[in-house]
């Protein structure tokens, strides 16, 4: 039986969900150790990311701590899904996933990142960045309608199945709500082969348990579903 993985994170942020999501489908152990947002640039956690960002890992079963989400979710791949759950065993499926996890990680997550900044946390509002990041936002959502469009049904992006590259996804697609200013229900509309397929993920026990999780752990620290404290209005009343 493995040793239980550590998975720091602080509970506000898509990233860390691709890492929980990804051992929840391979059924590995772990255990969460959750931060505060103002301690992330402040030891012990500097200890393990010295770059002050969620999520990382340590891995005592084999003595390892590693951050970045794309290198800790290849890790766990590699290391732990022995049955080929989330992933393909021939070179070019195999390589096919890296690439749509690499294209998450520089072009999914950054764009829709920076939108959410200049949208609510810039001290000043720049309508230009504003558009240039919303637009973005549904550049990459093209991207993923024409793939999935091309895919016989169920589509997933690469084969015939889920894999880790489209996990990786559904975090941030599931926070569009909050970088775009629009209702929750209609984040996706326009995309709906995005859509169905986002959907079929988030209806799956691994997602369902995560977004428990991450409600436990946002309560705990006092905060509302969109990263604000209790009580405060909520992104879309602003």
């Amino acid at each position: 039986m493995s040793k239980p993985i550590i998975v720091w994170l602080s509970p506000p942020g898509p990233n860390p969900w691709k890492v929980i999501v990804v051992l929840e489908e391979l059924g590995v152990p772990y255990e969460v150790k959750s931060i505060r947002f103002e301690d992330l640039k402040k030891a012990p956690f500097t200890d393990i990311n010295p770059n002050g960002r969620v999520p990382a890992i340590q891995d005592p079963n084999t003595d390892l701590a590693l951050w970045e989400s794309g290198a800790i979710v290849q890790y766990l791949i590699k290391q732990y899904d022995t049955k080929n759950l989330l992933q393909y065993s021939d070179v070019k499926q195999q390589n096919l996933c890296n690439q749509w996890l690499t294209f998450q990680v520089s072009g999914q997550g950054p764009y829709y990142g920076q939108c959410t900044w200049f949208t609510y946390l810039h001290h000043e509002k720049l309508p230009s960045a504003i558009e240039r990041y919303a637009n973005e936002i549904k550049r990459v959502l093209g991207v993923l309608e024409g793939v999935l469009a091309s895919k016989s049904e169920p589509q997933w992006l690469v084969g015939d199945r889920m894999t880790f590259a489209d996990l990786a996804f559904v975090p941030w697609n599931d926070r569009l709500d909050a970088a775009l200013g629009v209702p929750y229900d209609e984040k996706l509309d326009g995309f709906p082969h995005v859509k169905k397929w986002h959907e079929r993920m988030t209806q799956r026990p691994s997602w369902v348990k995560a977004m428990e999780l991450r409600a436990e752990l946002m309560d705990e620290q006092g905060l509302d579903w969109d990263g604000k404290p209790k009580g405060i209005k909520r992104s879309q009343e602003l």
